[in-house]
């Protein structure tokens, strides 16, 4: 069973690059659309850690920085406000 399905008002830019794309890998358009979608579903079903959640949403990619992962223990972490004395 086939299903076909077409993107309208697509970017000419995006096109362009999808037809190098696919053309660099000796696929046509509609696979390499194909093994897109697999690859993005695929990596979206996995559970992922929270920092990779976070890396992929808001990563450096999106002006994020995602910080160094630390163990603080039991530690209290204490505010420059909390240490002053009114």
């Amino acid at each position: 069973m086939s299903t076909s399905l077409t993107v309208r008002d697509i970017d000419p830019k995006d096109k362009s690059w999808l037809k190098r794309e696919a053309k660099s890998t000796a696929i046509s358009m509609e696979e390499y659309v194909r093994r897109l979608i697999h690859d993005k579903r695929t990596k979206s079903e996995s559970r992922g850690k929270p920092s990779e959640v976070f890396a992929r949403y808001l990563g450096e990619e999106h002006g994020f920085e995602v910080p160094l992962s630390r163990n603080y223990g039991y530690r209290l972490v204490t505010f420059p406000e909390d240490d002053r004395n009114d």
